[in-house]
């Protein structure tokens, strides 16, 4: 569905995204995450005709973006950051306003439009004045914006930004059901927006994909692996780190009181490997009352600091 190569795009003093590749299969959600500044608005503008790259390809749908962006254009729902909306308009009035200017068929236009104010869920808000809507019903307007022309392909820059737990909720479960129908890119700086909504994550950084893949195999890829947990009972903190500090490949222990005479271990391992069996091992051959054992889950937001800590220390070497 998009295919990007070399794409680089050039400010005076200032590259934006740097030599980018990456491609999204047709009924992906994939998310574009990094940091503000990281080049993921610059990349989905450009892949929605907004603006022209530097140097570089980028297709969607087999269109190439540069010399059939009209057809692009016609396969592209692009919701941005800002979500620019005509707040004067009601509801109604603006998606049959949209959808005018993305030449959907007159016969099809009605049918086209009660359709996205059902998906997006606006039937109950459709006669109100944009203005007076919520900022989690507006951006289900904008959402039903991207989509009145049903395109193969939704770009979303940073969706659920400024919004309150609940719509965050409400608008990643909408999201999720439009990609039973359509190939999604989502934009954002919000690690676990992209774990609960997508299926693949590229990770860039100060304008360069540095991972792309599931997170459950990137998972496999760092250095550092989820921490164990112990809680054992009437033994003094210190005591507890010196024996775990026997254990190999051990990079940092923890510990701390909780209730009940119990203390809680945290132990991090140097290598993503699974420290259970020794840490259980240690604490029976000392005979220790163990209340829980367990391994924490590697978050996304691990293996995201992991990956660009590796390419800053990277540049560092390159500048020394």
């Amino acid at each position: 569905m998009i295919k990007v190569e070399n794409l680089t795009k050039r400010y005076a003093g200032f590259t934006a995204i740097d030599d980018v590749n990456f491609e999204v299969q047709k009924g992906e959600i994939v998310g574009f995450l990094g940091p503000n500044g990281a080049g993921k608005s610059t990349t989905m503008r450009i892949l929605s005709c907004f603006m022209p790259a530097s140097t570089g390809r980028a297709s969607v749908a087999g269109f190439d973006v540069f010399e059939q962006s009209n057809e692009v254009r016609k396969r592209v729902g692009y919701m941005p950051e800002s979500n620019p909306l005509y707040t004067e308009m009601r509801v109604n009035e603006y998606l049959h306003y949209r959808a005018r200017l993305k030449q959907v068929p007159r016969r099809h236009r009605k049918d086209r439009i009660e359709r996205v104010k059902e998906q997006c869920g606006l039937k109950e808000v459709e006669r109100k004045i944009i203005n007076h809507l919520s900022k989690g019903y507006k951006q289900r307007v904008g959402l039903a914006d991207a989509l009145v022309h049903d395109p193969d392909l939704l770009i979303l820059d940073e969706p659920t930004i400024g919004l309150d737990p609940h719509q965050i909720r409400q608008v990643r479960e909408l999201i999720k059901n439009l990609g039973k129908q359509h190939t999604i890119l989502i934009s954002t700086h919000i690690l676990p927006e992209v774990e609960m909504t997508c299926n693949r994550v590229i990770i860039i950084h100060k304008g360069r994909i540095v991972a792309s893949d599931t997170p459950a195999n990137l998972t496999k890829h760092v250095k550092s692996g989820g921490a164990t947990v112990i809680e054992v009972k009437g033994i003094n903190p210190a005591v507890a780190e010196k024996q775990f500090w026997t254990i190999p490949g051990i990079q940092s222990v923890q510990s701390e009181r909780v209730d009940d005479g119990y203390i809680r271990c945290t132990i991090f391992p140097n290598t993503n490997q699974d420290l259970r069996e020794a840490v259980f091992e240690k604490a029976i051959s000392n005979r220790w009352a163990i209340r829980e054992l367990s391994r924490q889950r590697q978050s996304l937001e691990d293996i995201f600091v992991e990956l660009t800590r590796g390419v800053k220390k990277q540049e560092e070497e390159e500048e020394a």
